[in-house]
């Protein structure tokens, strides 16, 4: 979080969140994504964000680009990805 406050101290015009909530205990976890949504949607900031968990990043992602082992096997907008049965099953528990 300390990261992420600093590197916005520069007023940056791209964000690189690698695995934010590595660590964070859930309800921080909330806040932060929270505030990553709120500083691209209403500040304009762009971020790209690497996040292993689906449901959490998929709630704030315009655009996804699902990785298995290092290659790309699925990409899209987050609605569409979240809608797909066979992402749902395989990524996301549902």
């Amino acid at each position: 979080m300390l990261a992420i406050a600093r590197a916005l101290m520069s007023r940056p015009q791209l964000l690189l969140c690698d695995e934010p909530s590595l660590g964070l205990a859930p309800l921080v976890t909330q806040e932060l994504f929270a505030v990553i949504d709120r500083l691209n949607k209403e500040e304009g900031l762009s971020v790209l964000l690497v996040e292993q968990n689906a449901n959490l990043a998929l709630k704030v992602a315009t655009r996804v680009y699902l990785l298995e082992t290092g290659r790309v096997v699925a990409s899209g907008s987050a609605a569409d990805l979240s809608a797909d049965d066979s992402i749902r099953k395989a990524y996301l528990g549902t």
